[in-house]
Formats: structure tokens, C-alpha cells, sequence
């Protein structure tokens, strides 16, 4: 049976969501969660805590948990690739779409980003528009920049062409 949590953060209160051997979801406030999952806490939740933590305090750059969001076999190439998005850095729909080796696929990466369980921690926040412009995030746009502010911050960069990288 999964288990949940909400940790508050900057960003608002997150749920996350446990099968107890990988974390499977994590929801904003105000997104609903399923009646199968239990509150609860384990070893996941509470190292997903610590370390969503330490994002927030800019002292992680990359996570190290055991995830196991639901998809199809394409929105999980996808959610694979958006792990390979630099931290600080932001890469256009089309970047993405071409280093999966489908450059003609830009709306199916942008449905399967929009479908990401895992945000923040599979950066879905760091793909943007091709004129660099902030455009969807299931978490809303105020969340999204403040996410990519925050990044920005931490290494030093500022938001704007010189934040924009192509991989």
C-alpha cells in the first residue's frame, strides 16, 4: 500500500508519495491525491525529504532516490532525458525532443513533460519555450520560475538567453 507526506517548502506544501521501494509521485498543494494512498512515512519518504531539502537550501544539485513513475515506454525516455537537463541550465522542447533522437516529436515530449510524476526531482521545470519564454508546469508558472530563479541563484547565472543552454 503507498504511503504519503506533505513537506512544506518554498514552493508550497508537497505530497509525496511512497510504494515503499521507490518514490512515486510527488503533487502540489491542491492536487488531489488517490484514495488508495495512506498517510504514512519510510526510509523513501524520508530520504526524498532530506534531500528536497537540501535542493531548497541550494545545497543539491542532483538527486539520488530509487523513482518509479507510471508511463508509457515514450514519457519514460522522456522523463529519463529531462535528468539530463543541467542544473541552472534550461533546454527549448525541441533540445529535448532532438537529444531523444526524435527531433520532429517537440508536442509528445511537451505532453509527456506535462505528464511528469516526479517534479522538480525529474526537472521538468527546466524546459521552457523555444523563445525562451516559461510555458507549462503542472505545478503553475509562479512555481516554475521561482524554481528556476532559485537554480540560477545557486550557480551564480541569471534568467535569460545567457540561462538558456542546448545540450
Amino acid at each position: 500500500m503507498p504511503v504519503a507526506c506533505v513537506v512544506d517548502g518554498p514552493v508550497g506544501a508537497l505530497t509525496l508519495v511512497s510504494s515503499g521501494v521507490a518514490l512515486t509521485r510527488i503533487l502540489f498543494e491542491g492536487e488531489a491525491l488517490s484514495a488508495d494512498v495512506l498517510a504514512g512515512d519510510d526510509a523513501v519518504l524520508e530520504d526524498a525529504r532530506g534531500q528536497l531539502a537540501e535542493y531548497f537550501r541550494g545545497t543539491r544539485q542532483h538527486f539520488e532516490l530509487p523513482l518509479d513513475g507510471k508511463g508509457t515506454a515514450f514519457e519514460q525516455r522522456v522523463w529519463s532525458a529531462l535528468r539530463d537537463v543541467p542544473y541552472g541550465q534550461t533546454w527549448s522542447y525541441g533540445a529535448l525532443a532532438k537529444q531523444l533522437g526524435a527531433p520532429k516529436a517537440v508536442r509528445a515530449v511537451g505532453r509527456a513533460n506535462g505528464k511528469n510524476p516526479l517534479p522538480i526531482i525529474v526537472p521538468c521545470h527546466r524546459v521552457i519555450g523555444a523563445d525562451g519564454s516559461l510555458t507549462g508546469f503542472g505545478g503553475g508558472l509562479p512555481r516554475k520560475a521561482w524554481l528556476l530563479r532559485h537554480e540560477a541563484a545557486v550557480v551564480g547565472g541569471a534568467l535569460g538567453p545567457l540561462f538558456h543552454a542546448e545540450p
